[in-house]
């Protein structure tokens, strides 16, 4: 275990993810950390602040991403708990197995892979709602990022929002997603705009996905 004091870096990767950030303001919501909740974080997280992963442990809160459509796990903040490894423990997940670094609204994942959930460990992978399975983002943590703050959220997400979403999505919170009915991998819930929305805790919604998987035979 290194120390703290090990784990912060002379060349850190925030300024340049700062930077990005501020560019893409309109789009991405730095939440504040407070000094102990990030130093439990990244001792918790065992990486230094010189990678991107690190830095977003130790100089955030979270992020909150295309009006709180997407949560970028942090060290943890009022309007979004959950942190970086932290949620893992609270899933009961271990780290090894991969490292959940974000969700959506709609019960999707985004997650690093440490070998449990495909073939290339280190890349980030998303576990797609509308059809219960991990599927390879094709990048690391820090392009994943930077695609996060720029890239075309709106083409990724397409057939999965709703005329409204934005408003619905700032009301649901960033510990809640929403639960659909009739849920997204069925045939019935392929139309966004057709389909009850109820918000639930996330570790609800994501238990929810798990026995489902299990039942169809996918887990």
């Amino acid at each position: 275990m290194r120390s703290y004091t090990d784990l912060l870096s002379d060349d850190p990767a925030w300024p340049e993810i700062a930077t990005l950030a501020s560019g893409a303001a309109d789009r991405v919501v730095v939440l504040p950390q407070t000094p102990e909740a990030a130093r439990a974080c990244l001792e918790g997280l065992q990486v230094t602040t010189r990678s991107p992963l690190g830095a977003i442990a130790h100089e955030t809160g979270g992020l909150f991403v295309d009006r709180s459509w997407v949560r970028v796990l942090g060290s943890g903040h009022p309007q979004l708990s959950r942190t970086l490894g932290g949620w893992n423990h609270q899933l009961g997940i271990p780290l090894a197995q991969l490292l959940i670094v974000a969700d959506d609204v709609i019960g999707g994942v985004f997650a690093v892979n440490g070998g449990a959930i495909g073939p290339t460990p280190g890349n980030v992978y998303y576990f797609a709602p509308d059809a219960l399975r991990w599927e390879d983002i094709g990048c690391g943590y820090g392009a994943w990022l930077r695609w996060v703050f720029a890239g075309d959220l709106a083409k990724f997400y397409e057939g999965s929002r709703w005329p409204g979403w934005e408003l619905e999505v700032v009301e649901c919170g960033g510990d809640r997603a929403f639960v659909l009915y009739p849920p997204p991998w069925t045939v019935e819930g392929k139309d966004p705009g057709k389909v009850s929305r109820r918000p639930a805790p996330a570790d609800q919604v994501w238990t929810y996905q798990l026995d489902m998987l299990r039942q169809l035979g996918g887990g």
